[in-house]
């Protein structure tokens, strides 16, 4: 197949047209894969029955590369008007004025957004189909991001934070990022909007710091942290967004942000970029994640826990 042919994909009672999928966007070399924009699509489409739970109702921020890892890159947060009428859409309040955001309900769309070479989709942690509204998060995210490439790191920040984690009596979910650290990922009802919630995190954080002062650190400046990793929590805010659970992260060799289950975390042989375009939906159907409550949690509990722990 010629770069410039084009494919026609199945995506439900749609069909959607991938142009150009024989378009190189992951060059090979150095021990990495080659991919192309049929690669992409197709990984999207085999995933996108686990994937869409994760994104439906939310607003995306989409990180496109055109022309492949060596071109430009795009952070796309309007939706532009020649996208198909279709495709889900929520108008965004921002200051001096809105933006109105990509919803990806649907295989088709995601099939849409691989074809715009949409590599890595980012996702609110509210979502707009909710009466609670976009204020209010269902999702509080920690990200233990490393000093380098330093995944046993990660791995012992996660056991610590869990450790904190489970005496608030809060389930946390652990997933790769793609890239170098790990998101922990508790799931709320909504009842408390952004600011409650970052510094709920922010407190969390604090503690477990000052538990674990030698390996973690919530110092935002990277000259104070020294070798200690640091407990982001900046994501649990108003227009902030998350790398999506099975997104395709815009590194060489197409590593996929993952979830795990949590004896996976302690497992040697896995890091933050273990899973790829090419085995990412075979942990996807183990479902890592089938442990977590059905319903998100409140965090008045969680609350009162962590003021007599911290005295």
């Amino acid at each position: 197949m010629r770069p410039d042919d084009a494919r026609t994909l199945r995506a439900g009672r749609r069909t959607v047209r991938i142009q150009r999928p024989g378009k190189v966007l992951f060059p090979g070399g150095g021990g990495a894969e080659q991919y192309t924009k049929g690669d992409l699509a197709d990984y999207y489409r085999s995933v996108a029955s686990y994937m869409l739970p994760h994104l439906r109702g939310r607003p995306l921020m989409l990180e496109r590369y055109p022309d492949g890892l060596g071109g430009p890159r795009f952070m796309q947060k309007n939706t532009p008007e020649h996208y198909p009428d279709r495709i889900t859409r929520v108008e965004v309040a921002k200051e001096g004025g809105t933006v109105t955001h990509v919803v990806c309900d649907d295989t088709a769309t995601l099939l849409y957004l691989a074809d715009q070479a949409c590599l890595t989709l980012h996702r609110w942690l509210s979502r707009a189909d909710r009466a609670a509204g976009l204020d209010h998060p269902d999702r509080l995210v920690f990200d233990l991001d490393p000093a380098g490439d330093d995944f046993p790191a990660v791995r012992r920040a996660a056991g610590r934070l869990r450790e904190v984690l489970d005496e608030l009596d809060l389930s946390a979910a652990p997933m790769t990022t793609g890239s170098r650290g790990l998101h922990l990922v508790i799931p709320l009802d909504g009842r408390e909007d952004f600011d409650e919630v970052r510094r709920f995190a922010h407190d969390v954080a604090e503690y477990a710091a000052a538990r674990n002062p030698d390996e973690l650190t919530t110092a935002a400046r990277k000259s104070e942290r020294g070798d200690r990793l640091y407990l982001d929590v900046q994501r649990n805010a108003y227009a902030q967004t998350a790398v999506a659970p099975y997104t395709v992260r815009p590194l060489p060799g197409a590593p996929v942000a993952v979830p795990l289950a949590w004896e996976q975390v302690d497992d040697p042989g896995v890091d933050a970029r273990h899973w790829t375009i090419a085995d990412a939906v075979d942990q996807a159907r183990t479902d890592p994640w089938a442990g977590l409550p059905g319903r998100g949690r409140s965090l008045k509990a969680a609350r009162r826990r962590l003021a007599a722990l911290r005295g």
